[in-house]
């Protein structure tokens, strides 16, 4: 098989994998079916870390309801937009585009998102300021 056809598979592949994963996230409501991941860090501690209530929010966000995936997870609802937007960036420079994400690659951008993690996880465990609603 050439290197032209083993990528093609390798892609058609992936995407049927993406797609099957989100068919089951839309059909299958987390924290109800019992097959989806617990947090281990809120099940040692009691904290919810950054990705607490992930799974819930994109749940909420494939059937539309952004203002209920808010509430389960805002840090993920934040996060989507940027993420198809360096999806898009990625796929446009594989068909041998233009590479306008270059820019964003820079150490500091990976640091700032770093920071933006911990703050959220910092804050959504301190009572006043509780970030995400309910516990996973």
């Amino acid at each position: 098989m050439t290197d032209r056809r083993w990528d093609w598979l390798k892609w058609a592949l992936g995407a049927v994998l993406a797609a099957a994963c989100l068919a089951g996230l839309y059909l299958f409501v987390p924290g109800e079916s019992g097959f989806y991941p617990r947090c281990g860090l809120y099940w040692l501690t009691g904290l919810q870390c950054p990705g607490c209530g992930g799974l819930r929010a994109a749940h909420q966000l494939l059937h539309g309801n952004v203002a209920a995936g808010f509430r389960y997870n805002p840090l993920v609802v934040l996060l989507v937009p940027g993420l198809a937007a360096w999806g898009a960036a990625w796929l446009i420079r594989r068909a041998g585009g233009r590479d306008w994400a270059a820019p964003f690659r820079r150490p500091v951008f990976v640091w700032l998102l770093l920071a933006a993690l911990i703050a959220f996880g910092i804050l959504r465990n301190v009572p006043f300021a509780r970030l995400a609603g309910p516990t996973p």
